[in-house]
């Protein structure tokens, strides 16, 4: 089957799209070696293969979109460890075209979101759950601008700007999408009713919420206890639909790059997210193939 041939913001209209979980999970499963500053982008460029097979693991168990392992690729980081520019952008188009071929060859329609994670991303110390990295918006959107403009040469359907710290990068990404016309949504991450830089939520969503852009705001790598509130406050803040991929409860360590595991994470209330105002629904690290095809089997 095709990829899906309709946009994702007119699915979004009628109903819930099943999103995929994590990647680096997957990957890990599968045996790749995700150590060193480069994560799941070290496996992007030494084992496509592995990649295409995780992105089809989450096809199979009924994903509809296939999020791409661009997250952590930037041009910075890459020639840190001896990538050349053209090389680096051939890794963000190639992490399109491997979403791409798993979508294909699923037996139902399937969107591809490109991944756009924030600058902490490409730190790999955790800085994307701080945010505040002393960057003016401007910097910020110099950083972003040609990562996004790499990934909409390879064509994917939809951008996900997810696991955003902070208003401020959230006002440089948008920016950046004024200035391509690129459909994206945009997630924050949060803790405790706030971003994870210590914002406010309702100025967070609202900003994303103005722009014609954005398709659809919410949350992702986050403790599923915080998905609730922040819908309620992303609800207030828009009528837009809404989304929420959370972790499943573990705390990611920065200093020693480990999780804390929770001692027996909870379902989920996704009937609530959904009444919400959520129609994207997936999970993010430590969240498997066979969590979402639970996920699919009860949407």
């Amino acid at each position: 089957m095709p990829r899906a041939s309709g946009p994702l913001a007119e699915a979004l209209s009628r109903r819930m799209v099943v999103l995929d979980g994590g990647l680096s999970n997957q990957l890990a499963e599968q045996g790749c070696d995700l150590s060193g500053g480069l994560w799941s982008g070290r496996v992007l460029a030494e084992r496509p293969d592995q990649v295409r097979a995780a992105h089809t693991a989450y096809a199979r168990a009924g994903a509809e979109v296939l999020i791409t392992a661009s997250y952590q690729v930037g041009y910075e980081a890459f020639a840190a460890h001896g990538y050349g520019r053209a090389e680096t952008t051939a890794l963000l188009h190639r992490s399109v075209g491997l979403a791409a071929r798993a979508a294909e060859a699923a037996d139902h329609e399937v969107w591809v979101a490109a991944s756009v994670g924030p600058f902490g991303a490409v730190l790999a110390d955790g800085s994307e759950y701080r945010g505040r990295y002393g960057l003016g918006r401007r910097e910020l959107a110099a950083f972003h601008r040609p990562r996004i403009e790499a990934l909409l040469e390879a064509g994917p359907d939809v951008l996900a700007v997810e696991t955003i710290p902070d208003a401020d990068e959230a006002e440089a990404l948008t920016a950046v999408l004024a200035e391509t016309g690129a459909t994206a949504w945009i997630s924050y991450t949060v803790a405790a009713g706030r971003t994870r830089a210590g914002g406010p939520l309702s100025g967070a969503f609202a900003l994303a919420a103005e722009s014609p852009q954005v398709i659809a705001v919410g949350v992702n790598c986050c403790d599923p206890q915080d998905v609730l509130p922040a819908l309620e406050a992303a609800a207030r803040a828009t009528d837009k639909p809404l989304l929420a991929y959370p972790n499943d409860g573990s705390v990611w360590d920065g200093a020693t790059g480990t999780w804390r595991y929770p001692p027996a994470p909870a379902p989920w209330p996704t009937a609530a997210w959904q009444r919400t105002g959520a129609r994207l629904i997936g999970g993010c690290c430590r969240i498997g193939p066979d969590r979402i095809a639970a996920l699919a089997a009860g949407k």
